[in-house]
């Protein structure tokens, strides 16, 4: 006799993985959400973080010394098992996974707000640890194809729906503090390498052999903790209940003009101005921080060269083998800086901008920084490695500011009801900036060592045209108006009837207790390591 499964004509029950399944019950604590997506963000920061697999892998068959094949192509890298990579070969790993990010988050937008952040955030767990899984099996089995097509690829859809999955959640349930909310997430992204680098040294290290440079046990080990630890915080996420707000809550378009009383649907948004001139400003914004941030620690090798080991009177060239080994390790604490205000400067940038607004804060941004940047050449000219080395670490905290604070910019002027699919689209301005700024900042470099100048001058015209390109970027922000009445749209939000949860009564702000501290303590911990690690190596500087 045939089981009746449901009743006919009833709606069939959300699945555990809905947005509707997700939708908070009373007595949820909206605190809850944030270590959640840090957890993700934490994970998929390893991207920036790639580059210490680069030089092991130039010699994973040779271990103490590359296996060189003369005039090797690209076909032949793809494929060979008997040569060892270059390492300009396995930079496009980096550059496949942020185009990659770039395409995911733009196409899959609009997926993401239908079907939940928890579904989003599974997804990209599973290509983002499996990830490294497909590149460990790579490295083991020396097949170039398949370590771009996992760890570049995969990889970088997982970056992508990793990236924008908590967005539109966390400024839903934090509609009173939008900026602070994607601060914290967005700043685990930025604190991600400075966690990953630091251990992946360390997990080489144990598995390194005479024969195995340890390279793919490390990539199989983190893929496997990667893995765990965001599905952790995709089953954390939560989703706040239609018309749900703290309580005393007022709405924030009272208070200020740039906030949009209403929502624009996704088809709509790229049809508007702002859109466009807020894609520049992020587009401007990166493009100068990420042109420093790829050449930081060169140029302040070839800039004080003898003076970071106490040598002040010898140039770089005029550096022996040992000499410049020391100088590097000094770089390397420079780095390390700037990746400490770029994470700081994620929270404290988007925090301080609920109280200033969104478009001061970018005004801030490009104003201070065309400044800083322009006097950069100055302080080095003038010898002094304090001013320079602070001036940077400022603009790479309005860097850092600059992503944190556009999801809640694009909620302002957009309303929240598509901002996560708004913010997936608006990341293809990243994209654009992460081959523009390095690029620009490589060849001018470049072009003025063939034409003879000094090392330690090379940068000043580099350092004019960044501000340059924060003008560009002021201008733009100066450009966004409140978006026309005319795109608002007016119809009633979906809801599904069966929601869990689904009323707004009984889901508080809530406060800090010991359950709430327990996920933050296990997303905190990690982050106070790394920056001890990253303020070990700041110390060498001075």
């Amino acid at each position: 006799m045939p089981t009746v499964s449901r009743i006919e004509g009833a709606p069939a029950r959300p699945g555990f993985l809905s947005r509707e399944h997700t939708v908070a019950k009373p007595g949820f604590n909206r605190w809850l959400v944030p270590p959640a997506a840090l957890a993700i963000h934490l994970c998929i920061g390893m991207a920036y973080g790639l580059s210490v697999f680069w030089l092991p892998l130039s010699r994973a068959l040779g271990h103490d010394q590359s296996i060189a094949c003369p005039d090797m192509s690209i076909a032949t890298a793809l494929f060979t098992t008997s040569c060892d990579w270059r390492v300009s070969d396995l930079l496009v790993v980096f550059e496949l996974g942020i185009v990659f990010l770039g395409l995911s988050a733009a196409v899959f937008g609009g997926w993401l707000e239908r079907a939940g952040p928890r579904k989003a955030a599974l997804v990209a767990a599973l290509c983002w640890g499996g990830g490294f899984l497909i590149g460990a099996y790579a490295v083991h089995i020396h097949q170039l194809w398949l370590l771009w097509l996992g760890l570049g690829v995969v990889g970088g859809i997982g970056l992508g729906l990793g990236y924008i999955s908590p967005v539109s959640t966390l400024i839903k349930w934090f509609p009173d503090r939008r900026g602070m909310a994607t601060g914290m997430a967005i700043m685990g992204f930025g604190g991600g390498a400075m966690i990953g680098s630091p251990l992946a040294n360390l997990l080489m290290t144990h598995f390194r052999t005479p024969t195995d440079v340890g390279v793919w046990q490390t990539m199989a080990t983190l893929g496997a903790i990667y893995l765990v630890v965001m599905l952790c915080g995709a089953f954390g996420y939560r989703v706040p209940p239609k018309n749900w707000a703290p309580e005393g809550f007022v709405a924030p378009h009272h208070k200020r003009r740039f906030v949009t009383h209403g929502d624009v649907a996704l088809r709509d948004a790229h049809r508007t101005p702002q859109f466009w001139l807020i894609w520049i400003v992020l587009c401007m914004n990166v493009s100068a921080g990420i042109g420093v941030l790829a050449m930081a620690s060169p140029m302040l090798q070839e800039i004080f060269a003898g003076a970071l080991i106490r040598l002040p009177q010898i140039p770089f060239s005029g550096l022996d083998a040992g000499q410049k080994a020391a100088v590097a390790a000094v770089a390397a604490g420079f780095v390390g800086l700037l990746s400490l205000f770029n994470i700081g400067g994620r929270f404290a940038w988007a925090s301080f901008s609920d109280k200033i607004g969104r478009k001061t804060t970018y005004f801030v941004f490009f104003g201070l920084g065309v400044v800083l940047y322009a006097l950069a050449p100055t302080f080095a000219h003038m010898g002094s490695k304090l001013l320079f080395v602070a001036s940077f670490c400022i603009t790479l905290s309005m860097y850092g500011g600059g992503f944190a604070t556009v999801p809640a910019y694009l909620a302002d002027i957009f309303g929240t009801r598509y901002v996560g699919a708004i913010h997936g689209r608006l990341l293809t301005a990243w994209s654009t900036a992460g081959v523009l700024g390095p690029v620009v900042v490589g060849y001018i470099r470049d072009a003025q060592i063939e034409a003879g100048v000094a090392r330690a001058l090379v940068y000043d015209r580099t350092m004019y045209i960044l501000a340059g390109f924060l003008v560009v970027g002021f201008v733009a922000n100066l450009l966004v108006r409140p978006v026309d009445p005319k795109w608002l749209i007016d119809e009633p939000e979906v809801e599904t009837p069966h929601a869990a949860g689904g009323s707004a009564q009984g889901v508080g702000a809530g406060r800090f207790d010991a359950a709430t501290a327990l996920p933050w303590a296990l997303v905190g911990l990690p982050i106070l390591w790394g920056v001890w690690k990253a303020l070990e190596s700041a110390a060498r500087m001075f």
